[in-house]
């Protein structure tokens, strides 16, 4: 089974990216398909590994966030910090990225008191050399 991608499938993934419970019947009528071939292309797409699940997103109203910077020290594993860091509690996504710091963490909680606890615990981490934090006023979308 092929792994490359036609613009049908590259449409349907578009919109499944967007929203996983779209119908296939909808998605069908917005790329120009039969329900029978979405549904199929779909099916296809997993069989092969290019779609290997349908998430959910949380949204985290009334909560809030920051993002948090981090370097690692020179003689400590980027990858081994950022599994310690999925450990703490408020951490919710967590980049590696290039740059001036190494690693990209979200953290969202119900207080800023909260967010406090966990920037304390990042800069705790074993590795962990220097972080920058700023907190999330608006999320646009």
């Amino acid at each position: 089974m092929s792994t490359e991608l036609d613009q049908f499938d590259e449409k349907i993934v578009r919109v499944l990216q967007m929203n996983s419970r779209r119908p296939f019947v909808d998605i069908a009528n917005e790329i120009g398909l039969s329900e029978s071939a979405v549904r199929r292309r779909v099916k296809n797409m997993m069989k092969s590994g290019l779609i290997t699940q349908f998430t959910i997103e949380l949204g985290i109203s009334g909560k809030t966030s920051a993002i948090t910077l981090i370097s690692v020290g020179s003689n400590s594993d980027t990858a081994a910090v950022s599994s310690e860091l999925k450990k703490l509690s408020g951490v919710q996504v967590i980049y590696e990225i290039t740059g001036q710091y190494d690693i990209a963490v979200i953290i969202a909680a119900p207080s800023i008191g909260e967010i406090n606890k966990c920037i304390d615990d990042v800069r705790k981490t074993a590795g962990v050399s220097d972080t920058n934090t700023v907190i999330i006023l608006k999320t646009i979308k």
